[in-house]
Order: structure tokens, then sequence, then C-alpha cells
């Protein structure tokens, strides 16, 4: 792996196409180039969420899910090679059950805003939907494992759960709360 990223800009890219794992060239437009991106794309702003202050629990999580992105990541550039199994979706179902029994039940939809990290985490949930699109159109294209589409749509509702999680994280000893959308609807039910 070192001597591969001993040479940055190769300019083999130049003519809009780029490798893939399997050594064979396909245009940056493509569905895989894509699907790539959008994985590349929401590990990177995990990262930047990982920048906050947050539970230690939240974190360990997220820390690993940038493991499994990458893998992922290189599950995707290998054309019918798997990296991300099954137990990655588990640990994500684990994760979902454990942080989401801890929040109070939704009453009514919520903004993406509220902490800087929740925020964040809100940001990082809709490029993994996204992310998914991309993945199911891959899949509607070529031939692919259920593993990948699955990880995306547990993790973008894991990151939900996770922007409640850290609207309510202060280390203040003080608990924050969502910032809910003020419905019409709920207005008439409350007046």
């Amino acid at each position: 792996m070192g001597n591969r990223l001993t040479q940055i800009a190769t300019r083999t890219g130049d003519n809009g196409t780029t490798g893939l794992g399997d050594n064979t060239r396909v245009s940056k437009n493509s569905l895989r180039v894509h699907a790539m991106g959008d994985v590349d794309e929401l590990n990177s702003h995990i990262g930047v969420l990982l920048c906050e202050d947050m539970p230690d629990a939240v974190r360990s999580v997220l820390v690993e899910v940038q493991h499994q992105l990458f893998n992922l990541g290189g599950e995707l550039s290998i054309p019918g090679f798997e990296l991300l199994k099954n137990e990655a979706v588990l640990a994500l179902d684990e994760a979902l059950a454990q942080h989401n029994e801890a929040l109070p039940r939704l009453q009514e939809f919520i903004l993406p805003a509220g902490t800087r990290a929740a925020a964040q985490a809100h940001v990082c949930r809709t490029v993994a939907r996204r992310a998914e699109r991309t993945v199911v159109a891959l899949g509607t294209a070529e031939v692919l494992k259920e593993t990948p589409r699955q990880y995306l749509n547990r993790l973008s509702d894991l990151m939900f759960v996770f922007s409640r999680v850290l609207n309510r994280y202060r280390t203040d000893g003080t608990v924050g709360d969502d910032v809910y959308w003020k419905s019409e609807r709920l207005a008439q039910n409350q007046g």
C-alpha cells in the first residue's frame, strides 16, 4: 500500500476516467464512482462530527463506523469483492436499539438543528441517505451485495438517533432537547 501512496498526482485521471481496485478504468461520472464519492464524503463529515464533544459511547461507535465506511469504499472500488460484513450492520442495529431506548418518544418532527454536534449529525444523516440512493442505483445497473445498502440505511437511522442524543448531551449537567417543527396541526391541537 505504501508504494501506491507515494505518488498522489498521477495525472492518469486527466482524461475523465479513474482506476478501480481491479485495474479497470471507468468514467469519473459512473454510478460506481458516484457511490464511492458519496461514501467518502460521508466518512469525511463523520470526521468533522468527531471533532465535537460527545459521549464516549457515541464516539466509539462513530470511530468504528469510519473504519466500516472505508471497508465499504474499498468494496465499491473492487467490483465483486466483499469487505463490509453483515456483522457491521448488526452492530449498527445494536447501537440504534441502545441509544434510541434512552430517548423520549417523538411527538412531532424535529428540525436538523440544535447543538453544532447535532446539526452535523443531521448532515451525516442526509449524506448517508444520498449514498444509499446512489448504491441502490448502482445495484440496479450492476450486481451488488445487500450489505452496503443495508449498512447505509441503518447508518442514516443511527445518525438521526445520534442527533437527538447530541442535542441532549451537556457537560454542565443540564439536559437539552430537540428543535421541533412548528406545524399547523400541532398548533391547532394545542390551541
